[in-house]
């Protein structure tokens, strides 16, 4: 009985060119494919399809086409150039609101440099609620639940492998310096003490004295209604 190599299992199933498969299977893929998955469904050994898939890519850059092919998200997809997004956004958005709005933008940006974060903290960082917009980008799959804060309870929310790839990053390590223009979460204590409806450490306010009363110079309201008739009233509410 002979040994079987098992780079040559792999080589059983090709009925066609490399390069061409390839091409073939990420313009029908849905989402971003890896090396594994790609190198079972043509048949080649995984090097050889990374190999083929650098080459994919850097031909494409050369020869300027309105596509490329990018590693993101943990997979390789098509995507058209980014100087050519006038034309496709025209394309696609014409005659539809499909864009996300700035409220939207705002908070999405404000979960992926804080996650994984509250929506009551999401809502102390930009002033306003945010539970119908965390509605809309949970609905579009761009942020998910991520477990709860084990002090308070709250529902946690992160970004998702969705978000990477509609942005074109491999992960979060490649977002934009952008966190330090945000506040830090330990300033944020009293607004979401105003959020939640309850201050965290109600600190009871010594109250003012009471004025004495001063004794008014005119008679009291039950006596006759022609006394002090023309006078002003002297100790009533007038602010210290």
């Amino acid at each position: 009985m002979t040994d079987t190599d098992p780079s040559q299992e792999a080589l059983d199933v090709p009925v066609a060119a490399l390069h061409p498969s390839l091409e073939a299977i990420l313009m029908v893929a849905d989402q971003p494919l890896d090396t594994v998955q790609l190198a079972s469904v043509v048949g080649h050994p995984v090097a050889d399809v990374e190999a083929a898939l650098g080459e994919l890519a850097a031909s494409y850059t050369e020869q300027g086409r309105g596509f490329e092919l990018r590693n993101v998200a943990g997979g390789w997809r098509y995507y058209t150039r980014e100087e050519y997004a006038p034309v496709v956004e025209g394309f696609v958005l014409e005659g539809q609101q499909a864009r996300l709005t700035q409220a939207a933008l705002e908070t999405l940006a404000v979960v992926a440099y804080k996650q994984p974060v509250s929506r009551a903290r999401v809502s102390a960082v930009r002033g306003v609620n945010v539970d119908g917009v965390m509605r809309t980008l949970l609905t579009r799959g761009l942020v998910e639940e991520a477990g709860q804060d084990g002090e308070t309870g709250a529902n946690l929310y992160r970004t998702t492998s969705y978000f990477l790839e509609r942005i074109g990053i491999g992960s979060l390590d490649e977002l934009p310096e952008l966190a330090p223009f945000l506040p830090d979460m330990e300033d944020l204590e009293d607004e979401l003490a105003s959020v939640a409806g309850t201050s965290r450490e109600p600190e009871p306010e010594p109250e003012p004295a009471p004025e004495p009363a001063a004794p008014a110079p005119a008679p009291a309201r039950h006596h006759s209604p022609h006394s002090g008739d023309g006078t002003e009233p002297d100790g009533g509410t007038e602010p210290a």
